[in-house]
């Protein structure tokens, strides 16, 4: 028979605290693991919570922006009700029942009561400071309007812009503006583009410009033009000369105060916040985004806000409540002949919330409070020759961060040849590699910038694109695309055509500088060569900001 023999198990002291300690941990995790569980469970939803606040405080600049149209409807009923009263006076005081004509008793008793309505007190108007519009009935409506109507947006954009000198920033501006919108932002927002120029073919111009460019936007409603009639503007050769500016000046920020004035009162009804812009600008992905998100994330900490500045320069990128835009307008039309425009808006701020008994940093400590800076910038002023005939304005906001000038692609290898003279490092060669773009002196009738591909492709399609943010106007026109096949087909679609050395004609510039199109590879075959050829004198420099080569084989 066998026995079993235990051996009793000795374990050191060390070893016992050790497996002590273990299980410690063990039952202390058994018993805290559902704990965290239920309080996972049960904890709010901070996101959740979040987007409420936001609803919340959305819904109440919309509430406050309901209320200021409904006040502005009963100040036009109190004004009928004035000009009703003038109008019947006269026939009451004779006991006259002439104006009330077969009217029922009550219709009346109504107008009997209106009419005793009398006020005692004249209020100041618009009229108060700008008498002239007395004699022009028209001179507060536009002279030009392309318009669908879109009304309740959450975001006005005021572009104001003026016919300059050396070169316009207009399209590419809107381009970057739309292209950096979400399309739901597109359904949200309004773009007011201000041509403030009283030559009414000007204004046709620039406005079939916009159509030809961006012909979804104004149909969809995202994109308005309008423009000033001459007699909303007083006499400009009867302004007093301020500042010790030369009158020319004096001109300039007159026109330009009462220009926003005009803008402003045009974009108040059509949304909840109003953001003013320039026609020389460039923003970032998401800016519509970031600036409803703050405005709100103020909003819903109560801060009592008047101005949200999203660009340290001018006015640019300044967001008003656009129920608190009558403040400013009243300001600019106090003082247009006065100060500039950037001036009336710090010195309404300082008005409305710096106390004189205190010091100057109590007033600027105050003034942050209510005019709050978001940084980084989410605009950047890229324009160097002001409206301002003879100014040229360099400046840049240092929190905007860098522009892109250019737009890499990975192209098929090619041998790149131009007789235009390149300035500086800005070469052909480099920008068909992505490493900068071309920038070439005057280009003449009969130039070319010709790329031979090494092996011969498949050409798929191609985008050349010419100008960039800082000089929009250096831009090819009247230029072909063209390509030399490798074997010359006998014959050719009816849209194609052929040069006298053999290339055949693909496509052309059109008039933003912009070459873009597909090419039918089945009827050209393979394609040894590319040339863009300049068929007429250019007064300006030009820039190839952009250069893509596709192919059979591009991804």
């Amino acid at each position: 028979m066998t026995r079993s023999i235990y051996y009793p198990l000795y374990l050191d002291p060390g070893c016992g605290r050790m497996l002590r300690r273990r299980v410690g941990v063990v039952f202390t995790a058994v018993l805290l693991t559902p704990a965290f569980v239920l309080l996972f469970l049960t904890s709010p939803d901070l996101s959740g919570e979040q987007v409420l606040v936001s609803r919340v405080a959305e819904l109440r600049e919309r509430l406050h922006h309901a209320e200021m149209v409904n006040q502005e409807r009963l100040h036009d009923v109190i004004l009928l009700s004035q000009k009703f009263t003038s109008l019947i006076q006269p026939h009451m005081n004779n006991g006259s029942a002439a104006p009330y004509g077969s009217l029922s008793v009550e219709a009346r008793e109504l107008l009997s009561n209106m009419s005793r309505a009398t006020p005692d007190m004249h209020l100041p108007s618009i009229y108060s400071y700008l008498p002239h519009l007395l004699r022009y009935p028209d001179a507060t409506a536009p002279a030009f309007k392309l318009s669908r109507g879109r009304q309740s947006a959450t975001m006005v954009l005021g572009v104001p812009t003026v016919k300059r000198q050396v070169q316009s920033y207009l399209m590419t501006t809107l381009g970057n503006l739309i292209q950096s919108m979400t399309t739901e932002e597109m359904t949200q927002c309004l773009i007011v583009v201000f041509v403030a120029e009283w030559d009414l073919d000007y204004v046709r111009q620039v406005a079939s410009q916009i159509e030809r460019k961006f012909p979804e936007h104004l149909e969809s409603g995202l994109l308005e033009v309008i423009s000033p009639p001459q007699s909303f503007y007083p006499d400009m050769n009867q302004l007093r000369q301020t500042l010790g500016d030369p009158m020319e000046r004096v001109r300039w920020r007159t026109k330009q105060n009462l220009d926003f004035a005009f803008l402003m009162m045009y974009a108040q009804p059509k949304g909840t916040f109003y953001v003013q812009l320039e026609d020389d600008i460039q923003t970032k992905k998401g800016y519509i985004a970031t600036m409803k998100n703050f405005a709100l994330q103020k909003t819903a900490e109560k801060k009592n806000w008047f101005v949200l500045d999203f660009c340290q320069l001018g006015f640019i990128g300044k967001m008003f409540k656009c129920v608190e835009l009558p403040y400013l307008v009243q300001f600019f039309i106090m003082f247009y002949n006065d100060k500039p425009v950037d001036w009336l808006l710090d010195y309404l701020i300082q008005t409305k919330i710096c106390n004189l008994d205190k010091d100057p940093k109590h007033c600027k400590k105050a003034k942050d409070n209510v005019w709050i800076h978001y940084k980084p910038s989410i605009f950047q002023h890229v324009g160097t020759h002001s409206s301002l005939k003879g100014k040229v304005q360099k400046l840049k906001d240092k929190q905007f961060g860098k522009i892109q000038l250019y737009f890499p692609h990975e192209n098929p290898p090619a041998v790149v040849e131009t007789n235009i003279k390149p300035y500086k490092t800005y070469t052909l060669q480099r920008a068909y590699k992505g490493e900068s773009y071309f920038w070439g002196l005057l280009p003449q009738q009969g130039d070319t910038l010709l790329l031979r591909f090494q092996p011969p492709v498949s050409l798929k399609g191609f985008l050349f694109r010419s100008g960039n943010v800082e000089h929009p106007s250096d831009r090819l026109y009247n230029t072909s695309v063209e390509v030399e096949p490798v074997r010359v087909p006998r014959t050719l679609p009816s849209s194609l055509k052929r040069t006298k050395d053999g290339y055949v004609v693909v496509g052309e510039f059109d008039d933003m500088g912009v070459a873009e199109g597909t090419v039918d590879a089945a009827s050209l075959g393979v394609v040894k060569a590319l040339r863009l050829s300049v068929h007429v004198e250019s007064d300006n420099w030009a820039i190839l900001s952009e250069i893509h080569i596709q192919t059979t084989d591009s991804r």
